[in-house]
């Protein structure tokens, strides 16, 4: 009996470092400038393929994938409390470029969090969140089961186009910053800005993906940079 309560009352004291480990994941620095330095290995794509390679200092991706999704670029990070930013541009009319934030979804798996559509004319956000509830009124996608691991549903919320013209083949600079339950976006400085507030923000970011559908001549990528809330590029 002595050794059961020993046991319970060493779980009791676990619980909140558990607790706190999984929620202050430190930020793990990344910049990547696609200089004759870059490591293909810090990707989880596999970089050159029959898309994507480094061409002329900048990350250059094209064509179809010949699948239901346009070609992904997909890069793990570490970290909560977090400033992503990165440069991008067209190099032919129309297209867009769906950048993805994927994290922990709060029930012991990863999914997306938010996500960010870049279109010529506009950009429109979706927050991703999650529930056990099968019911829940977020959940749109009924078809669609829980998660394997975490048995847990995605709840979808779409926000409309916000018109913004990106129509020009220039470069565009995106900047997100998490911090708590808080993310702050914006485009080109002051050219369009968001907040947002979703308890789904407060949690560990583990990967970001780059969905782009910019035809035969492409989308252009550079100066990709993942830092701590409050640091300086270097």
């Amino acid at each position: 009996m002595i050794v059961r309560h020993r046991l319970i009352l060493l779980a009791a004291l676990l619980l909140p470092l558990q607790s706190l480990h999984a929620d202050d994941v430190k930020t793990v620095a990344f910049e990547e400038t696609f200089d004759a330095a870059f490591d293909a290995k810090r990707f989880t794509t596999r970089i050159p393929n029959k898309n994507t390679e480094v061409r002329d200092g900048v990350l250059w991706t094209h064509g179809s994938s010949g699948r239901k999704y346009p070609p992904m670029v997909y890069l793990p990070v570490e970290g909560k409390d977090m400033t992503v930013s990165f440069r991008y541009r067209h190099l032919e009319p129309g297209g867009m470029l769906w950048f993805f934030v994927d994290g922990d979804d709060r029930f012991g798996s990863v999914d997306h969090m938010l996500r960010v559509k870049l279109l010529r004319s506009g950009v429109r956000l979706q927050v991703d969140s999650h529930s056990l509830d099968a019911k829940h009124p977020m959940r749109q996608k009924k078809g669609r089961p829980a998660d394997p691991v975490s048995k847990a549903y995605r709840l979808n919320e779409f926000f409309p186009i916000e018109k913004v013209d990106l129509s020009t083949s220039k470069w565009h600079q995106v900047k997100l910053t998490f911090k708590a339950d808080v993310v702050s976006i914006s485009l080109d400085g002051r050219l369009w800005t968001k907040s947002l507030t979703r308890p789904c923000f407060n949690a560990a970011k583990r990967k970001l993906l780059w969905m782009q559908n910019g035809g035969e001549k492409g989308l252009e990528i550079d100066d990709i940079q993942v830092l701590p809330v409050g640091k300086q590029p270097s």
